[in-house]
């Protein structure tokens, strides 16, 4: 049976061979242990030539792996003008590069609220995100944009602001990293199947009830104090209670990606993988 989730690592799994190597290596070593999908961590700068992208589409193509690319981490839609034009330049680079290496969502960090009111952020992000999504139409480079849900309090990111950017344009859809949904009010809340499906459940309303069928998930256990986020986690060492969350999914008719970020990348991506083919049974 065909599952509706396909899993894999942000990130080269850490038992990719060192030849071939790179992203290529961990497109066929992500597929010879049993993962279909995988998240190219540009995450530094993107440093890429059109003929890296070319095999690594060709790569990807031969193994059945779906790829997106994690852009930078410096890109922030509130950023001072300066700046802003350093953090679009690394947004529109990776959406264009990540199109090129056949990647179909392009995952960002949105930024910082710089201890203002989120609803002023917005008025400034939302404008700045539909200036890139304009000029990715207008080049041809077919991505989904996707804001990441932040795991501290203090960014830009949460789940209601990946929303209203979603809302505002098309090719923008969230990204939604379940362990940072749970650590950012730094109470240990957004843990239980009612929490899980009350958001599911606005995020089909929101944006439409076959959104939830193409959902991009960042996914790992979370240690977190009263500002939110502190580290990734192995499953087993957190507090994240992953049955509640997959009987939502489930519960949902959801679909789309999983992609690891424990620090066991590939063992806890199979450890989900292998939690999901057991709850979707009972659909």
């Amino acid at each position: 049976m065909a599952l509706s989730f396909k899993f894999g690592t942000v990130g080269s799994p850490t038992g990719t061979p060192k030849k071939p190597g790179g992203s290529v290596g961990a497109i066929e070593f992500s597929k010879s242990i049993g993962l279909d999908t995988l998240e190219l961590g540009w995450v530094q700068s993107v440093r890429v030539t059109e003929a890296t992208c070319a095999l690594i589409k060709s790569a990807s193509e031969t193994h059945g792996v779906a790829l997106s690319v994690h852009a930078p981490y410096f890109i922030n839609l509130n950023a001072d003008a300066d700046e802003w034009h350093k953090s679009r330049k690394r947004l529109m680079d990776a959406a264009h590069y990540g199109f090129l290496a056949g990647a179909t969502d392009i995952i960002f960090h949105p930024g910082s609220y710089f201890g203002n009111d989120p609803v002023e952020v917005l008025k400034k992000a939302i404008p700045r995100l539909e200036g890139c999504v304009k000029e990715l139409e207008k080049n041809g480079d077919k991505v989904t944009l996707r804001p990441e849900t932040m795991g501290k309090s203090a960014m830009l990111g949460s789940f209601e602001d990946a929303i209203a950017m979603s809302k505002a344009m098309d090719m923008v859809l969230p990204c939604l990293d379940f362990a940072h949904l749970h650590a950012r009010p730094g109470d240990g809340t957004m843990n239980t199947y009612d929490e899980w499906s009350r958001l599911l459940e606005k995020y089909g309303k929101e944006l439409g009830a076959k959104a939830l069928k193409k959902l991009h998930i960042h996914l790992s256990g979370i240690e977190y104090g009263a500002k939110g986020e502190k580290n990734h986690l192995a499953l087993a060492d957190a507090d994240l209670d992953l049955k509640a969350l997959f009987k939502a999914l489930n519960d949902f008719e959801c679909g789309g990606r999983i992609l690891c970020e424990s620090p066991i990348m590939e063992e806890d991506a199979l450890n989900m993988k292998k939690a999901w083919m057991k709850v979707s049974t009972q659909r």
